[in-house]
């Protein structure tokens, strides 16, 4: 399996500190994924690394030849993963513009079929819980939608390092634990979603919508 995890936050400045926090959280992500899983494939996908025009234009939208390169690639990438990470902070109670702004550069046939992961995160003490309830109708409509089990990581700076390692103190195997759920129900539906995809292919039973919104309206 292919997962693809997302760092959903651009701020690079302080205050708050430390700048990035959600860095460290998508890091650790990394760490657990590998540990658990190491016949799989990650690979993190930073929005900092994605600097969008500032007039709005999905990667649908443009012709072949004008699509730009990274946006390209990142399509490419979005279609041939078989799960998603989303790791997001919480911003009024919703999760991050800039995740938000980066996943609805694409089209939601490229997510389709497959399961998502939601972790949050905070400097406080609620770890971002309230942003993830609504990624998962966000999720959902992408077509990627999220397992049961999320992860929530209460005041983060206090928890993991720069590096994303677990600070002096903290439990190893206990935040193995813990991320570990929800990471094996990924890898779980993202192998019964693959196998299934083998047998019967789903877009030729509800097919994308690739012409123009009005192919949502009832008759």
């Amino acid at each position: 399996m292919k997962v693809l995890i997302f760092l959903g936050t651009v701020r690079n400045s302080t205050p708050p500190r430390p700048a990035r926090l959600g860095e460290r959280v998508a890091k650790a992500c990394l760490a657990a994924f590998n540990a658990l899983h190491v016949d799989h494939e990650i690979e993190l996908v930073d929005a900092l690394d994605y600097p969008l025009e500032p007039v709005f234009k999905p990667h649908f939208s443009y012709s072949k030849s004008q699509v730009p390169e990274k946006l390209d690639t990142l399509a490419k990438k979005i279609a041939s993963a078989d799960g998603y990470i989303m790791v997001s902070p919480e911003y009024n109670h919703s999760m991050s513009p800039a995740l938000a702004n980066l996943l609805n550069h694409f089209g939601s046939s490229l997510f389709s079929y497959k399961p998502s992961a939601i972790v949050t995160y905070s400097a406080g003490q609620w770890g971002g819980m309230r942003a993830a309830i609504g990624m998962r109708t966000f999720l959902s409509e992408l077509g990627c939608l999220p397992v049961s089990s999320m992860i929530h990581v209460p005041k983060a700076q206090n928890v993991f390092s720069e590096d994303g390692d677990l600070v002096d103190g903290e439990d190893q195997n206990e935040w193995l634990g813990y991320f570990g759920r929800t990471l094996n129900q990924l890898v779980w539906w993202a192998q019964a979603s693959a196998c299934y995809k083998e047998q019967v292919d789903p877009h030729s039973l509800a097919p994308a919508f690739t012409k123009d919104p009005g192919q949502r309206n009832a008759p």
